[in-house]
């Protein structure tokens, strides 16, 4: 089954050529674009795509609040932010919001369509400075947290996270620990059930609170 992606984006002709790339690769499929958040929130939440990229600069409702209403509606929905600069303060605004990671514009077209895949497969494209600043953020909140402990976690499955935790992709990962790439999503998804969540930035806030 094709992943299937559906882009906000207020340019029709960068929304268009998005639709264009995304529907010419073998295993994606365009579901559906949208100009505005507020044009986006009801087709979004009734056709559930897999993947939705997401123009940080919308008008009227902002890129991070579009966010924030999706993953309201779509916990397991994954969002990737197309932004001009990757060390704007909104594309940290919007990971906090939700989103799993982000894209600058200019990205190359075989780049962007590798990161659906890998957003997709539970990966967070982002710089190494956006990582440090989320898991500091969210760090912080750990001390104010009355959350219940976790469920217990395996001396890997912490290497794991803490490895997520510093903007690690899945194939550092792998290399990172030498063990397989199918072994690190395996062990992902025992996280993912334990800690009750469904995204990577989930798993790492519920893990740092811990």
């Amino acid at each position: 089954m094709p992943i299937t992606v559906s882009i906000i984006e207020d340019d029709r002709r960068v929304r268009e050529s998005l639709a264009v790339l995304i529907d010419g690769a073998d295993n994606l499929r365009c579901l559906s674009t949208h100009a505005t958040g507020e044009e986006a929130l009801e087709e979004i939440a009734r056709k559930s795509p897999d993947v939705v990229l997401m123009d940080i600069n919308l008008p009227a409702m902002s890129g991070i609040e579009c966010v924030r209403r999706l993953k309201a509606r779509l916990p397991k929905l994954q969002i990737l932010m197309l932004t001009m600069y990757e060390d704007d303060e909104k594309v940290f605004q919007s990971l906090v919001a939700g989103a799993s990671g982000y894209l600058v514009k200019r990205t190359s077209p075989a780049e962007l369509l590798k990161a659906i895949e890998e957003v997709h497969q539970g990966a967070s494209p982002m710089s190494g400075k956006i990582a440090r600043t989320v898991v500091e953020y969210f760090s912080r909140l750990a001390g104010q947290s009355t959350s219940p402990q976790p469920e217990y976690l395996s001396k890997r499955e912490e290497e794991i996270l803490n490895l997520l935790a510093k903007g690690y992709r899945y194939k550092e990962i792998a290399d990172a620990l030498s063990i397989s790439f199918e072994t690190v999503r395996s062990h992902l998804k025992n996280i993912y059930d334990k800690l009750h969540v469904h995204s990577r930035t989930e798993a790492v806030v519920k893990y740092l609170r811990k």
